[in-house]
């Protein structure tokens, strides 16, 4: 068996009850499981407390930085969903990879991506951890951690329903919050708000809507983009339930109304309702932006009900963490690029050694971190795991526009779901990143995630001519297995 793709990308469609062909039993995600999925899955801790250091670099005019790097992910979410729809599987973009660029392109981007969810576990557990010792002191931090891990490795054992419904409710509050933040900031900068005056004009006031110039709005692009990784949760999730086609079509197509309304909205209120310049740091959740203006608003108990939404944020990102670990990890075993181990499922369809494997990385992380926190290590696996975002966009983007170029017109046109002026906004999209890219070069920490990035990437690439020759030996096994006509 070789690295050629078939003919045609979707010649021979994998079903969306299998994955690599092994079937997904038990039960499916519902609707409603993958409807809050897609629409909580993206917000984290990272809009709630880290808008606030976007806003204080840039000013008002963080929400064109926003808007930016959500018009790259839209693109990119566009292009995956093109692909989904008509090939659901639960490897996602790591199989469209393959079939569209070859091996070499999978087993990078299934392993980078695997990596960047180890780390995002690792430092969701410390950051649950150290919260929950925060509240109850009768328990050190890295037991809190390790308590936390175990408590979703169980929602995620059990079944895929069973995540689902778990997810379902933690987005609930995630979204509910957000809703009402937007709803009641809208009116207190409109002084429709008891107390509250006109304040829409801070947003031009304060040294101008660009303060800090219209370039350095466009490097906040960089600041932003990560802050949208986990959208395509949605699309992996919406193959495992019971109408993969709707699903995946639902998570796509509603994406740019989500950044507009989660992330764009958010952050036109806060600076509407705050001076950019009179932000603190957002060093804890009582500084953070988002309790800055429940504050305002005069609402009791503002530190308390954020610190709440925002673990509840963590620990949610933590549970469609190891989801989307193990899946990927699964489908890397089901490949040939990983043990064949990992790929072995329960009744339920759930890859437990891949779950296991997945959350053994984050625990010996999070013990490093805090056994040795002076060590460098976990930093280093947080910074290594940087670039993984721009990365799979760039490869979403060079997939899809592989597998057009392989499709007759006839297919094309038969395309449940497109992309719109393909080529060209795939070129826009690689370009876009490829200058986010040059502008990490610019700072400190930019260039320190971008060197870390690419030792981890070389240290992949180092080893994958030892993958290519098993993977070679294990498919000629399976060929030699089958019986000749």
């Amino acid at each position: 068996m070789t690295d050629d793709s078939p003919s045609s990308p979707y010649s021979r469609p994998v079903s969306p009850e299998t994955s690599a062909g092994h079937p997904v039993t038990g039960k499916k995600l519902r609707s409603r499981h993958v409807m809050m999925i897609t629409l909580g899955g993206i917000i984290g801790a990272s809009l709630f407390v880290g808008s606030g250091n976007v806003i204080r670099s840039v000013g008002p005019a963080a929400i064109l930085s926003y808007l930016l790097g959500g018009l790259l992910v839209f693109l990119a979410m566009r292009m995956l969903g093109e692909m989904a729809a008509a090939r659901p599987t639960i490897g996602s973009f790591m199989e469209y990879a393959r079939v569209g660029l070859g091996d070499w392109a999978a087993y990078l981007v299934g392993w980078l991506y695997w990596y960047f969810w180890v780390g995002v576990l690792a430092y969701e557990a410390v950051l649950g951890g150290e919260t929950l010792h925060e509240w109850f002191a009768l328990l050190p931090s890295w037991a809190w951690s390790l308590l936390l891990i175990l408590i979703f490795i169980g929602t995620n054992a059990i079944s895929v329903r069973t995540f689902g419904e778990v997810e379902f409710w933690l987005a609930s509050i995630k979204v509910i919050a957000i809703v009402v933040f937007l709803g009641a900031g809208l009116l207190f900068a409109l002084g429709l708000w008891p107390n509250a005056s006109f304040s829409v004009p801070n947003l031009w006031e304060h040294g101008g809507f660009a303060p800090n110039g219209i370039g350095v709005a466009l490097t906040g692009v960089a600041l932003v983009i990560f802050s949208y990784f986990g959208t395509e949760i949605a699309v992996m999730a919406a193959a495992e339930s019971e109408d993969p086609a709707k699903g995946i079509r639902q998570a796509t197509s509603t994406v740019i109304w989500r950044i507009l309304l989660f992330f764009v909205g958010a952050v036109l209120v806060i600076t509407m309702v705050i001076p950019w310049n009179e932000l603190p740091e957002p060093v804890n959740v009582a500084a953070a932006p988002f309790t800055q203006v429940f504050a305002l608003l005069g609402l009791p108990g503002a530190a308390v009900v954020m610190q709440l939404v925002i673990f509840t944020a963590v620990i949610s990102v933590l549970n469609s963490g190891l989801y989307s670990a193990s899946r990927m990890f699964a489908a890397l075993a089901d490949q040939g690029f990983a043990p064949r181990l990992v790929a072995k499922r329960s009744r339920n369809g759930v890859p437990l050694w891949a779950l296991v494997a997945s959350t053994s990385g984050a625990v010996v992380a999070t013990i490093v971190n805090f056994a040795a926190p002076a060590s460098g290590v976990f930093d280093f696996i947080m910074n290594s795991a940087g670039l993984v975002a721009l990365f799979v966009y760039v490869f979403i983007a060079l997939t899809q526009m592989r597998l057009r170029q392989k499709m007759t017109p006839e297919e094309a046109a038969g395309l449940k779901l497109r992309m719109w002026l393909h080529p060209w906004l795939n070129i826009l999209l690689i370009a876009a990143i490829a200058a986010v890219f040059v502008v990490m070069l610019t700072t400190e920490a930019g260039r320190t995630q971008v060197w870390t990035s690419l030792i981890a990437t070389g240290l992949l690439i180092a080893v994958w001519p030892l993958v290519r020759r098993n993977l070679r030996r294990r498919r000629a096994s399976a060929d030699a297995e089958v019986p000749s006509a």
